[in-house]
């Protein structure tokens, strides 16, 4: 790994009121209001000095929070070492100034103790998160899925130690369905570690966290609204479709064109003139696509925050132009809604 650098410092203009930030519900952290997400681009695959120049362009321009998982890769806990690595080079001076996310849940290691949501893998997942990025703590540590086969009360109960022992400042959960969302914060406000954010994935074509359309219930907006929690979309861009990059259909050496996340079949004609019509309307906010996107889930202030990938400074920078356009008019709305699946369904979904 390459870390010969020249001395850096950071922008001292970085917070000049170019980035918006937002209170997490009704607690006293807050977010910009565009996080960095070191998901797909910060392990093996991404150049390392690329890496270094994204995340200094990231908190040159006033972006604080950078999210992370245990199996961030490739391969898994990669990008929690090449990111210590320019906490260490890097932003040391600066620790104070950020808010540093990990999560747990998913699969990590082998055996039965590498994947869930029980005690035995949360805290000692976040040991290994906290040994790679070379911390005594984050400051946002996170169930990252709800374990069906795990009492809530257990993982709750992680959370709340993982808290008390010092090793992360606040709690939060991710891809937790409302009605689990709402058992989960009841438990950690007994054991007095409340709940302080979710992080759902929403976009314009994943509208679930609108509407619980398999319940009678509350929504998961409403239902962290109404318990003062924050939301951070992962995923705003849905693996990339809402970008220009697939207006024509798939581009030879694109994410689409790779066995991943992302799934060709979604670009059909109708997707694509779907998106066509998108970028038409993002043309006559003089935003591309992908700053339509972004805009549009910050448009409810129930959102704190959006988790955005970078591969490059250029992609960072035009990302976090939205910013720039946040405001929308009842016909843009209008106009917009009519393309995207109803709230509680996914554009595919619809479809089948």
């Amino acid at each position: 790994m390459q870390t010969d650098h020249k001395i850096w410092t950071p922008d001292p203009d970085r917070y000049d009121g170019r980035m918006p930030y937002r209170r997490i519900g009704r607690w006293g952290l807050v977010l910009p209001v565009i996080s960095l997400g070191l998901w797909q681009n910060f392990g093996d695959l991404q150049p390392f000095g690329v890496q270094r120049e994204v995340v200094r362009a990231a908190f040159d321009a006033g972006i604080t929070h950078f999210d992370l998982a245990n199996n961030y890769g490739p391969p898994y806990g990669q990008a929690e070492i090449n990111f210590g690595t320019l906490l260490r080079t890097d932003l040391a001076p600066w620790r104070d100034e950020l808010v540093i996310s990990t999560k747990a849940g998913w699969d990590m290691w082998p055996g039965p103790y590498g994947n869930g949501s029980s005690r035995k893998y949360l805290l000692s997942s976040l040991d290994r998160s906290l040994e790679r990025m070379g911390l005594d703590h984050v400051d946002i540590f996170y169930s990252h899925r709800y374990d069906p086969d795990t009492p809530i009360d257990e993982t709750m109960g992680a959370l709340d130690q993982a808290v008390r022992s010092g090793k992360a400042i606040y709690a939060g959960i991710s891809n937790y369905p409302a009605e689990e969302t709402l058992r989960a914060t009841d438990i950690a406000r007994e054991l007095c570690t409340p709940l302080i954010i979710h992080q759902p994935r929403y976009s314009m074509f994943d509208r679930r966290v609108e509407r619980d359309s398999a319940s009678a219930g509350p929504c998961l907006l409403d239902v962290l609204a109404d318990h003062g929690m924050g939301a951070i979309a992962y995923s705003p861009l849905h693996q990339g479709l809402l970008t220009d990059r697939y207006l024509h259909g798939i581009p030879e050496g694109s994410r689409a064109s790779r066995k991943g996340s992302f799934d060709p079949s979604w670009l059909d004609g109708e997707v694509l003139a779907t998106l066509n019509r998108l970028h038409d309307i993002a043309r006559q906010r003089d935003q591309t696509l992908a700053q339509l996107a972004l805009s549009w889930i910050l448009r409810d202030p129930r959102m704190t925050s959006v988790v955005i990938g970078a591969s490059s400074v250029a992609q960072l920078e035009s990302n976090v132009a939205a910013v720039k356009s946040l405001d929308f008019s009842t016909e843009e709305l209008s106009a917009i809604s009519e393309l995207l699946p109803d709230p509680g369904h996914v554009l595919w979904e619809d479809r089948a």
